[in-house]
Protein backbone atom coordinates (compact mmCIF):
# COMPACT_ATOMS: atom_id res chain seq x y z
CA UNK A 1 0.00 0.00 0.00
CA UNK A 2 1.31 3.12 -1.31
CA UNK A 3 1.31 6.10 1.15
CA UNK A 4 -1.18 7.98 -1.06
CA UNK A 5 -3.39 5.08 0.33
CA UNK A 6 -3.06 5.33 4.38
CA UNK A 7 -5.55 6.55 5.79
CA UNK A 8 -5.25 9.65 7.98
CA UNK A 9 -4.99 9.48 11.74
CA UNK A 10 -6.61 11.81 13.54
CA UNK A 11 -4.82 12.89 16.97
CA UNK A 12 -6.23 14.46 19.59
CA UNK A 13 -4.68 17.25 22.14
CA UNK A 14 -6.18 15.24 25.34
CA UNK A 15 -3.65 12.29 24.26
CA UNK A 16 -0.94 14.78 24.87
CA UNK A 17 -1.70 16.76 27.88
CA UNK A 18 0.35 15.16 30.92
CA UNK A 19 -0.90 13.32 33.44
CA UNK A 20 -1.35 14.79 37.20
CA UNK A 21 0.79 13.56 39.01
CA UNK A 22 -0.48 11.48 42.04
CA UNK A 23 0.72 12.42 45.60
CA UNK A 24 2.81 10.91 47.53
CA UNK A 25 1.81 9.39 50.73
CA UNK A 26 4.00 10.26 53.58
CA UNK A 27 4.62 7.85 56.26
CA UNK A 28 4.62 9.34 59.62
CA UNK A 29 7.63 9.64 61.44
CA UNK A 30 8.34 7.88 65.01
CA UNK A 31 8.35 11.32 67.22
CA UNK A 32 4.53 11.23 65.92
CA UNK A 33 3.54 7.66 66.75
CA UNK A 34 5.19 8.31 70.04
CA UNK A 35 3.33 11.76 70.81
CA UNK A 36 -0.04 9.54 70.07
CA UNK A 37 0.93 6.66 72.36
CA UNK A 38 1.58 9.29 75.05
CA UNK A 39 -1.47 10.93 74.62
CA UNK A 40 -3.62 7.74 74.61
CA UNK A 41 -1.57 6.27 77.57
CA UNK A 42 -2.28 9.96 79.68
CA UNK A 43 -6.11 9.45 78.56
CA UNK A 44 -6.23 6.14 80.07
CA UNK A 45 -4.45 6.97 83.33
CA UNK A 46 -6.77 10.18 83.77
CA UNK A 47 -10.00 7.86 83.04
CA UNK A 48 -8.71 5.11 85.48
CA UNK A 49 -8.19 7.37 88.30
CA UNK A 50 -11.33 9.89 87.51
CA UNK A 51 -13.52 6.38 88.05
CA UNK A 52 -11.48 5.47 91.42
CA UNK A 53 -12.01 9.23 92.67
CA UNK A 54 -15.32 8.54 91.93
CA UNK A 55 -15.69 5.43 93.48
CA UNK A 56 -14.31 6.58 96.80
CA UNK A 57 -16.28 9.67 96.98
CA UNK A 58 -19.44 7.34 96.50
CA UNK A 59 -18.08 4.84 99.02
CA UNK A 60 -17.73 7.84 101.65
CA UNK A 61 -21.09 9.10 101.14
CA UNK A 62 -22.67 6.30 101.77
CA UNK A 63 -20.72 5.83 104.77
CA UNK A 64 -21.42 8.98 105.98
CA UNK A 65 -25.44 8.37 104.87
CA UNK A 66 -25.15 5.62 107.23
CA UNK A 67 -22.80 7.31 110.02
CA UNK A 68 -25.67 9.91 110.12
CA UNK A 69 -28.12 8.01 110.26
CA UNK A 70 -27.09 5.97 113.41
CA UNK A 71 -25.91 8.97 114.82
CA UNK A 72 -28.30 11.54 114.45
CA UNK A 73 -30.07 11.84 118.15
CA UNK A 74 -33.48 11.34 118.70
CA UNK A 75 -35.68 13.02 121.10
CA UNK A 76 -36.47 11.30 123.78
CA UNK A 77 -40.03 10.10 124.04
CA UNK A 78 -42.14 10.28 126.82
CA UNK A 79 -45.47 8.51 128.07
CA UNK A 80 -47.93 9.46 130.84
CA UNK A 81 -48.82 6.37 133.37
CA UNK A 82 -50.27 7.72 136.30
CA UNK A 83 -51.94 10.94 137.22
CA UNK A 84 -53.92 11.02 140.59
CA UNK A 85 -55.89 13.53 142.54
CA UNK A 86 -56.29 12.32 145.84
CA UNK A 87 -59.64 13.11 148.07
CA UNK A 88 -61.33 14.33 144.75
CA UNK A 89 -64.74 13.52 145.89
CA UNK A 90 -63.92 15.60 149.53
CA UNK A 91 -65.38 19.20 149.89
CA UNK A 92 -62.63 19.86 151.46
CA UNK A 93 -59.69 17.92 149.93
CA UNK A 94 -58.53 21.02 149.31
CA UNK A 95 -57.25 21.63 152.76
CA UNK A 96 -54.85 18.66 152.27
CA UNK A 97 -54.81 18.54 148.22
CA UNK A 98 -51.88 16.57 146.48
CA UNK A 99 -51.11 15.47 142.76
CA UNK A 100 -48.66 12.41 141.80
CA UNK A 101 -47.94 11.35 138.46
CA UNK A 102 -44.94 9.24 136.92
CA UNK A 103 -44.16 9.52 133.57
CA UNK A 104 -41.89 7.11 131.23
CA UNK A 105 -38.54 8.66 129.26
CA UNK A 106 -37.60 6.55 127.11
CA UNK A 107 -34.17 7.04 125.09
CA UNK A 108 -34.78 4.95 121.73
CA UNK A 109 -31.11 6.24 120.10
CA UNK A 110 -29.27 3.37 119.63
CA UNK A 111 -25.62 4.53 120.22
CA UNK A 112 -26.39 8.13 121.91
CA UNK A 113 -26.46 8.74 125.73
CA UNK A 114 -28.26 11.81 126.79
CA UNK A 115 -27.34 13.63 130.34
CA UNK A 116 -30.51 15.20 132.20
CA UNK A 117 -28.74 18.02 133.80
CA UNK A 118 -32.39 19.51 135.62
CA UNK A 119 -35.68 18.78 135.53
CA UNK A 120 -38.55 20.68 136.69
CA UNK A 121 -42.61 19.74 136.66
CA UNK A 122 -45.55 22.07 136.55
CA UNK A 123 -49.26 21.02 136.31
CA UNK A 124 -51.73 23.41 134.42
CA UNK A 125 -55.47 23.62 134.93
CA UNK A 126 -57.60 25.75 132.19
CA UNK A 127 -54.56 27.80 131.02
CA UNK A 128 -53.05 28.59 134.73
CA UNK A 129 -50.25 26.89 136.59
CA UNK A 130 -51.17 25.59 139.94
CA UNK A 131 -47.94 23.79 141.16
CA UNK A 132 -44.46 23.31 140.31
CA UNK A 133 -41.62 21.33 141.47
CA UNK A 134 -38.26 20.13 140.83
CA UNK A 135 -37.69 16.27 139.71
CA UNK A 136 -35.27 13.42 140.24
CA UNK A 137 -31.62 14.63 140.20
CA UNK A 138 -29.64 15.20 137.43
CA UNK A 139 -28.70 11.64 135.65
CA UNK A 140 -27.45 10.31 132.56
CA UNK A 141 -29.55 8.05 130.54
CA UNK A 142 -28.02 4.90 128.57
CA UNK A 143 -29.09 4.20 125.01
CA UNK A 144 -32.34 2.10 124.86
CA UNK A 145 -33.34 2.30 128.34
CA UNK A 146 -36.36 3.55 129.84
CA UNK A 147 -36.58 6.36 133.08
CA UNK A 148 -39.42 6.55 135.66
CA UNK A 149 -40.26 10.01 136.35
CA UNK A 150 -41.91 10.92 139.00
CA UNK A 151 -43.34 13.46 141.38
CA UNK A 152 -45.74 14.55 144.02
CA UNK A 153 -47.35 18.14 144.13
CA UNK A 154 -48.86 19.55 147.61
CA UNK A 155 -48.38 22.16 150.13
CA UNK A 156 -45.87 24.83 148.68
CA UNK A 157 -45.68 23.48 145.34
CA UNK A 158 -49.23 23.06 144.80
CA UNK A 159 -51.59 26.65 145.04
CA UNK A 160 -54.96 25.40 145.34
CA UNK A 161 -57.81 26.84 147.18
CA UNK A 162 -61.17 26.47 148.29
CA UNK A 163 -62.27 28.34 144.46
CA UNK A 164 -59.99 26.20 142.49
CA UNK A 165 -61.21 22.93 144.28
CA UNK A 166 -64.48 23.34 143.87
CA UNK A 167 -63.67 23.80 140.05
CA UNK A 168 -62.37 20.79 140.50
CA UNK A 169 -65.22 19.26 141.76
CA UNK A 170 -67.75 21.10 139.29
CA UNK A 171 -65.78 19.12 136.49
CA UNK A 172 -65.85 15.64 138.41
CA UNK A 173 -69.43 16.34 138.29
CA UNK A 174 -69.53 16.19 134.43
CA UNK A 175 -67.16 13.13 134.73
CA UNK A 176 -64.08 14.31 133.73
CA UNK A 177 -61.10 17.15 135.07
CA UNK A 178 -58.55 17.75 132.65
CA UNK A 179 -55.00 18.66 133.07
CA UNK A 180 -51.67 19.11 131.80
CA UNK A 181 -48.39 18.11 132.97
CA UNK A 182 -45.37 19.95 131.51
CA UNK A 183 -42.62 18.84 132.05
CA UNK A 184 -38.85 21.04 131.49
CA UNK A 185 -35.67 19.88 130.93
CA UNK A 186 -31.75 20.84 129.96
CA UNK A 187 -30.17 17.92 128.22
CA UNK A 188 -27.12 17.09 126.71
CA UNK A 189 -26.40 14.35 124.36
CA UNK A 190 -23.28 12.16 124.70
CA UNK A 191 -21.82 9.97 121.37
CA UNK A 192 -18.64 7.95 122.99
CA UNK A 193 -16.31 10.87 124.40
CA UNK A 194 -18.54 14.11 122.88
CA UNK A 195 -20.97 15.68 124.48
CA UNK A 196 -23.39 18.00 122.53
CA UNK A 197 -24.47 21.48 124.01
CA UNK A 198 -27.24 22.06 126.35
CA UNK A 199 -31.12 21.55 124.72
CA UNK A 200 -33.67 23.13 126.81
CA UNK A 201 -36.41 20.20 126.45
CA UNK A 202 -39.98 20.77 126.92
CA UNK A 203 -42.86 17.88 127.68
CA UNK A 204 -46.47 18.68 127.14
CA UNK A 205 -48.85 15.39 128.97
CA UNK A 206 -52.83 16.01 128.65
CA UNK A 207 -54.04 14.01 131.33
CA UNK A 208 -57.87 14.08 132.37
CA UNK A 209 -59.00 11.78 135.70
CA UNK A 210 -62.37 10.35 136.59
CA UNK A 211 -64.61 11.25 139.87
CA UNK A 212 -62.49 9.21 142.06
CA UNK A 213 -59.38 11.38 140.97
CA UNK A 214 -57.45 8.87 138.94
CA UNK A 215 -56.63 8.50 135.43
CA UNK A 216 -58.76 7.42 133.29
CA UNK A 217 -58.02 4.28 131.02
CA UNK A 218 -58.31 6.58 127.79
CA UNK A 219 -55.36 8.75 128.76
CA UNK A 220 -52.77 6.14 130.15
CA UNK A 221 -49.87 5.53 128.39
CA UNK A 222 -50.72 8.57 125.94
CA UNK A 223 -47.67 9.74 124.34
CA UNK A 224 -46.08 13.23 124.90
CA UNK A 225 -45.52 16.02 122.76
CA UNK A 226 -41.52 16.86 122.65
CA UNK A 227 -40.09 20.16 121.24
CA UNK A 228 -36.45 22.18 121.97
CA UNK A 229 -36.68 26.07 122.60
Amino acid sequence: MSNSERLPIRSTQQEFQPQPKQPIKRLHTARYYAHRVRESCTTRVTKVLCAIFLSLLLVVGIVSFILWLSLSPHRPRFHIMQFTVPGLAQPSGFENAQITFNVTARNSNQHIGIFYDSMVGSVIYKDQQIGSTSLLEPFYQEPKTTTIVYGTFGGATLTVNNNRWNEFRNDRQQGTVVFRLDITSVIRFKVSTWKSKHHKLHVNCDVAVGPDGSILPAWKNKRCPVYFS
